[in-house]
């Protein structure tokens, strides 16, 4: 039976919703599906207005602890604060308390995406914060690795987001600067390589 898929991401300006498209194209090259999912806002709109977001998309629906324990596996978009979890995501977490003591989500296949505003800000950082989160749950963790993305994560030639342990992209201090080619095809083959790894298990 091929693997239930959610790819749930936060995004306040756009950047991780583009990725999560480019992770679902790469699980579709792959032979899979997926399902996107975004985490509610918990800013009030005149924050939001003040800082210029345009808001949710009105077309993705809202993931709830519920929803996300039926899937066997999540690619989860991250969009860093002070190399961590943003509120929003954050806040998911915490209502997850029935899945941390039925063990709803373990033995699920999980992997991450991530924003972050410059080079420095924190993508690896990110990703090892949320480890905490995903050993309490019992899932597991799939990296993107040098296996697949090897000619890109050695790339120096220019700015990118994105590492080993996940595809990403660097929004700018501003916001301004959306995803490159080059993040949205790692984002692909993270994707890609993200099915092909969870496909190989047997689910019920």
């Amino acid at each position: 039976m091929a693997p239930r898929i959610a790819i749930v991401y936060y995004s306040m300006y756009g950047h991780i919703g583009k990725i999560a498209e480019a992770e679902k194209s790469g699980i579709e090259a792959a032979g899979g599906k997926a399902d996107v999912y975004q985490v509610k806002e918990t800013l009030p709109e005149e924050v939001l207005s003040k800082m210029h977001a345009p808001g949710q998309s009105s077309s993705i629906p809202f993931i709830t602890p519920d929803e996300l324990e039926k899937y066997d596996a999540f690619l989860l978009g991250i969009p860093t604060r002070y190399g961590n979890f943003p509120t929003q995501w954050k806040a998911f977490w915490d209502q997850t308390g029935k899945q941390w003591q039925t063990g709803g989500y373990y033995g699920k296949y999980v992997g991450v995406f991530i924003s972050t505003a410059s080079q420095g800000g924190g993508q690896e950082s990110t990703a090892l914060a949320a480890m905490s989160t995903f050993t309490h749950h019992g899932m597991i963790y799939v990296p993107l690795g040098y296996a697949t993305a090897f000619a890109t994560l050695a790339n120096l030639e220019e700015v990118r987001g994105g590492t080993p342990w996940g595809a990403g992209t660097f929004a700018g201090a501003d916001g301004s600067r959306m995803p490159t080619e080059q993040e949205l095809s790692l984002a692909k083959t993270q994707g890609e390589s993200f099915y092909k790894a969870v496909s190989k298990v047997n689910f019920a």
